[in-house]
């Protein structure tokens, strides 16, 4: 008797004291869910017969925090960014806390984000994290008169499941672009033929783009540095943003006539 006492009363005293807490991959989200289809729907109307648009994009945000404030902020001081792209690892170890954490310091952004799924955010209980508070892990929207396909293309961490990247959304998709889209930019975390691309599906991939209208460029992370890639002939231009703690990020403008520039930022 005298231990059931006890134990109630010790229950008792931890929940008076707010220590009981969730456990950090149990995937219970706090707060704004749902961030990708809020941001589009945003992004779309803003955009909607703009001759050109201008967005920034980052990656490989995980674990440094003060170093994507700076970021957050310094975008914020510009004031024609209309959108920001997230190319995925959110997060280090695929924890609901870190993603709670990036979410909140990503939401004092002035504009709009997307994120795509990294292949940091896919470990523990990621996934269903990332679906909870972002939405699907393959998705497209439209800026202008561009059309934006995003990608998850973490096959690793998909078991090589043979459908990431999902060509069969990629055939989808193409089917639903209005008259007014006249390019595409495709976004994803891992480039083609790197590391976590699924290898096998990297031709069925290239040909599942042709559809699309002037494929202009892809936009990726992984790598944690910048590069421009060209990864197999005749390929478009693959952008690879540095990871947060390098502090820089591009910024691309793109135009009717279909051309396009970029600048590294630095800070």
């Amino acid at each position: 008797m005298a231990k059931s006492i006890y134990i109630i009363l010790l229950c008792s005293l931890l929940a008076a004291c707010d220590m009981l807490d969730y456990h950090p991959y149990d995937t219970h989200i706090d707060g704004p869910k749902q961030i990708n289809a809020r941001s589009i729907a945003q992004i779309e109307q803003a955009t909607r017969l703009r001759d050109s648009i201008k967005f920034a994009v980052i990656s490989d945000t995980q674990r440094w925090y003060d170093h994507t404030h700076r970021i957050v902020n310094h975008i914020n001081g510009q004031a024609d960014i209309d959108f920001v792209v997230h190319c995925g690892d959110l997060t280090d170890f695929g924890m609901t806390q870190e993603f709670e954490w990036m979410r909140d310091e990503l939401l004092k952004l002035n504009v709009p984000y997307v994120a795509t799924i990294g292949n940091h955010d896919c470990l523990g209980t990621g996934r269903d994290a990332f679906r909870a508070m972002y939405g699907d892990y393959n998705f497209s929207f439209n800026a202008g008169n561009t059309h934006f396909l995003v990608l998850n293309t973490n096959s690793l961490e998909f078991r090589k499941t043979n459908n990431v990247p999902d060509v069969d959304f990629i055939a989808r998709n193409a089917a639903t672009l209005p008259d007014s889209i006249t390019q595409t930019v495709v976004v994803m975390h891992a480039a083609p033929l790197s590391d976590q691309f699924g290898r096998e599906l990297v031709d069925l991939y290239a040909e599942a783009l042709k559809p699309y209208p002037n494929v202009r460029f892809g936009l990726c992370g992984h790598e944690h540095r910048p590069t421009v890639r060209h990864p197999y002939p005749d390929s478009p231009p693959y952008y690879l943003v540095g990871s947060a703690k390098t502090q820089m990020y591009y910024v691309f403008t793109l135009h009717k006539d279909g051309s396009y520039n970029y600048e590294n930022i630095w800070l």
